[in-house]
């Protein structure tokens, strides 16, 4: 049970952020040149995108700066933002090479769900959470309350934007956790207690509920799990235990500190942002938004999840989530301590 405030670098507010100039990352001209002959190269030599290694996605200047950006994630402020790609005339294929090469300097891609996709596409198909038992939020173009993915770390590639909304959120996880303990200490217990998840039947282990604290100190670090709509769509179950008031009172709490200004870090992706952000120390949002009518038009971003190479120790609950299951299977696979 972790009592006291944090003091780490992934503690920040956007005070302390200042403007993209302090937090953006521009690619270089040589970095970008790089991507392009990469992708060129796969493309021509015909190899299959989930087959793609290094060898075959060759970087050398943007590997260096991806090598940085992993200790930028893990151990640093545990995000980041990389501009300058130019997709104007890139089709949705090589927007996945990209993003998949990429990452491969970083870490290991994960599955994002049962099936076992290592891409997502992240845009509105006409679903909605309501009408569908195992539709996510992703699919939608609902808002996106503060959250996070799974694996150690999210990639988002933009192609498209919306027509308008769409806005990125950012907010580090252990500095809303020492607001919580400043204003109201009990919460900040009740918060790191088990809470009953929906897994929109998407558990390897075929589980509907997970069950887990939203705050789970382990080995020296917090970490966080948080997903509020499916903490309250796992109430659907006759089994799920009712929330209590005093949990209401922790969820609420969590929810009005991430819409503080001073603690979030806002933003609009471009096309050809890459967003990055460690699933355990920072939460994200997305505002709603209006897309286009045209299909092709559409606010389209591509997703990876990721086992990031220098990685944390994860607490053994973390190893039943769908979220982090794949994640926490792999550092046993290493023969790391979990």
């Amino acid at each position: 049970m972790q009592t006291t405030k944090l003091e780490s670098p992934d503690v920040w507010r956007s005070e302390q952020l200042g403007g993209p100039e302090n937090w953006g990352q521009h690619l270089t001209t040589g970095e970008l040149r790089e991507i392009t002959e990469a992708v060129r190269l796969c493309e021509a030599k015909g190899v299959p995108l989930f087959e793609t290694t290094k060898d075959d996605f060759r970087l050398t200047e943007l590997a260096e700066r991806l090598q940085r950006l992993q200790h930028e994630l893990e151990g640093g402020r545990g995000f980041a933002v990389l501009r300058g790609l130019d997709l104007s005339r890139t089709d949705a294929e090589a927007c996945k090479r990209i993003i998949w090469g990429m990452s491969l300097y970083l870490g290991t891609p994960e599955p994002q769900d049962r099936a076992g996709s290592l891409v997502h596409s992240v845009t509105n198909t006409g679903k909605t959470i309501a009408n569908s038992d195992t539709t996510r939020g992703y699919e939608t173009d609902d808002e996106l309350k503060f959250h996070n993915d799974g694996g150690d770390v999210f990639m988002l590639l933009c192609q498209r934007i919306a027509k308008e909304g769409g806005v990125s959120k950012l907010v580090s996880a252990s500095a809303l956790f020492n607001a919580i303990l400043d204003e109201r200490p009990d919460l900040a217990a009740v918060l790191q207690q088990p809470f009953y998840f929906d897994s929109r039947a998407q558990n390897v282990n075929e589980s509907k509920v997970q069950v887990v604290p939203i705050f789970t100190e382990y080995m020296g670090r917090l970490n966080v799990l948080y997903k509020r709509r499916y903490i309250e769509t796992a109430q659907r179950f006759p089994e799920v235990p009712r929330l209590t008031p005093l949990q209401v009172e922790a969820l609420d709490i969590f929810d009005r500190l991430c819409a503080d200004p001073a603690l979030q870090l806002s933003f609009s992706m471009q096309p050809g942002d890459i967003q990055l952000g460690n699933n355990y120390s920072i939460l994200h949002s997305r505002t709603k938004y209006q897309d286009y009518d045209a299909p092709e038009q559409r606010r389209h971003l591509f997703r990876l999840w990721l086992t990031l190479d220098n990685c944390r120790p994860l607490p053994p609950v973390f190893g039943t989530t769908r979220e982090f299951g794949p994640t926490y299977v792999r550092r046993q696979g290493r023969g790391l301590a979990a």
